[in-house]
């Protein structure tokens, strides 16, 4: 255990701070104050009409932004203000339920806290579905356990939605990650049909959101649209094999990760798992291929 959370607990190449470094230093501790600064700075892609804010195609390309550095870069663009003071809603950087997350870990990491992004499904969104979404995990010390941290979440969103749990320590049974969702479809505990989001269901999605979860816990934070390996495979070539890999997988992540240390070995020994230096993206404009490697060795 003291190997994983020293693991986490410090930056990877998609949360390192890069040349903005010295912004982290005045953060304020403890993790409902990083959320407020998180949503300070941040304004969700789908969401940004029920702040007043109409985006236009440039703006909307903001959540294309892969690493934290970048992110910084454009958050001073857009108003030059200290990280901790709240923008006003057309000032924040455009993201998604990825970017407040990968934000969050960002901050948590630079303070030495172990910390995560998990990517998978959100059961408070839409009634009767498990939508497509991510939250950060940290390790609350005091109590010895992974917390779940919405960060998206503000007290606007939680009014819409009728939130009736703590963001802050969001349970189990409300996020589900692409390993659970993998194995309550497997077992046929729910429908793969109710995974997904927009017109995008189905049980090639929730393998996506594993595929996805599993770079996210060694560090490797994509986008939500970014494919490679068994994540982007089609249904038709997945083997046998693929599917005791993927079985195994989701046993292994469907929680809080107690055997970090298997999940770590598979990914660095099994190319359907490890994140390559060119991967596919999947955007409005189709899909194309992006080198990592630049930010891979940064």
């Amino acid at each position: 255990m003291n190997n994983t959370l020293r693991f986490f607990a410090t930056p990877g190449p998609l949360t390192a701070a890069g040349q903005y470094a010295d912004l982290l230093h005045d953060l304020p501790a403890g993790v409902a104050s990083l959320v407020r600064v998180v949503q300070g700075l941040l304004i969700h892609v789908f969401w940004a009409d029920q702040y007043g804010v109409q985006l236009d195609a440039t703006r909307r390309e903001e959540v294309q932004l892969r690493d934290a550095a970048s992110m910084f870069a454009r958050i001073l663009q857009l108003d030059p203000r200290p990280l901790t003071e709240a923008r006003q809603p057309e000032r924040r950087l455009v993201g998604n339920c990825r970017d407040f997350s990968v934000l969050l870990v960002t901050f948590l990491r630079h303070q030495g806290v172990p910390a995560r992004a998990r990517c998978g499904f959100g059961r408070y969104f839409i009634p009767d579905h498990y939508e497509d979404h991510w939250v950060a995990e940290y390790w609350n010390e005091a109590e010895q356990r992974w917390v779940l941290v919405d960060a998206q979440l503000d007290a606007l969103q939680q009014k819409k939605l009728g939130i009736d749990f703590d963001t802050l320590d969001v349970p189990r049974d409300q996020f589900i990650t692409g390993g659970g969702g993998w194995t309550r479809c497997r077992s046929g505990q729910a429908d793969p049909a109710t995974f997904g989001i927009f017109d995008m269901q189905g049980l090639w999605f929730v393998r996506g959101n594993l595929g996805r979860d599993v770079a996210a816990l060694n560090k490797i934070e994509l986008l939500p649209w970014d494919g490679w390996g068994i994540a982007d495979s089609s249904d038709n070539d997945l083997t046998a094999a693929d599917f005791a890999a993927l079985d195994e997988m989701a046993a292994l992540t469907g929680g809080d990760v107690p055997e970090f240390e298997r999940v770590r070995t598979l990914y660095e020994t099994d190319e359907r798992w490890r994140v390559p230096p060119v991967i596919r993206t999947y955007t409005d404009a189709g899909p194309t291929e992006v080198d990592l490697s630049l930010l891979m060795a940064a």
